[in-house]
């Protein structure tokens, strides 16, 4: 019995990913984040579950990696197909307002790439090569809910999300050395990288969220967790051994 508990905690990061891409084609980017984040908990916890009870096995690996594409590829994507059909486009591009939402799809392709190189390589037990696939979706998803109302204004939203799809799909499967909050020993010498993380992390969520409750609009407390991807991916680029 207890070989299925990590297949089914695997399951329900799948059907959150799907829960999510729903409420995104319905235009609730703020439900699709919050089951993205759920999916996310659910893919934590199916991984330490199976080593945990020492139930690995080959089919928990491919399902892992369909899960995660559909929570961390899929849904992302939808948020940003949904907002794209509904952006201020310059006038000259207005005739292609049917066909260039479908460009944020690409973050699902490269997603699913980057899934495949990752089972593959055995490089990346204690850190990762690319950009995590929840990461990209964390980023994508608090950025649209965060910014959303005020990015639909803006003249230069579109070619900035078109850039910045392109951008964050090479990151994906870049060769580039990304540090995994895993720890060998609690100790802070040699985790100080990951220590200064976490304390900037929190003090981002802890402000972002102050911030919102006195501007009183609560979707500007999603806006950090863009800012901590941000965050994460330069000083994994700045680290990074030559």
């Amino acid at each position: 019995m207890k070989k299925h508990i990590p297949n089914t905690i695997t399951c329900c990061n799948l059907i959150s990913g799907c829960v999510a891409t729903v409420f995104a084609l319905f235009g609730i980017p703020e439900m699709a984040l919050l089951f993205i984040i759920l999916g996310a908990v659910f893919d934590f916890f199916d991984g330490m579950t199976a080593r945990v009870l020492g139930v690995s096995s080959p089919i928990g690996k491919e399902l892992d990696s369909l899960a995660d594409d559909v929570t961390f590829g899929v849904a992302p994507a939808s948020i940003l197909f949904w907002f794209l059909g509904i952006i201020d486009y310059p006038s000259f591009l207005e005739g292609w307002r049917n066909v260039i939402p479908f460009l944020a799809y690409i973050i699902a392709a490269f997603s699913a790439l980057r899934l495949a190189k990752f089972n593959l390589d055995t490089r990346q037990t204690t850190s990762f090569i690319g950009l995590p696939t929840p990461a990209n979706a964390l980023f994508w998803g608090s950025l649209i809910v965060g910014l959303g109302t005020q990015m639909m204004f803006w003249a230069y939203s579109l070619p900035l999300l078109l850039i910045g799809i392109m951008v964050s799909s090479w990151l994906l499967i870049a060769e580039i050395p990304m540090f995994a909050l895993k720890f060998k020993h609690w100790g802070f010498k040699g985790n100080e990288i990951k220590y200064g993380f976490v304390i900037f992390s929190a003090i981002a969520l802890i402000g972002g969220i102050a911030y919102g409750i006195v501007k009183e609009n609560i979707h500007i407390c999603y806006l950090p967790f863009s800012i901590i991807i941000l965050a994460y991916i330069a000083v994994s680029i700045a680290t990074q051994k030559k």
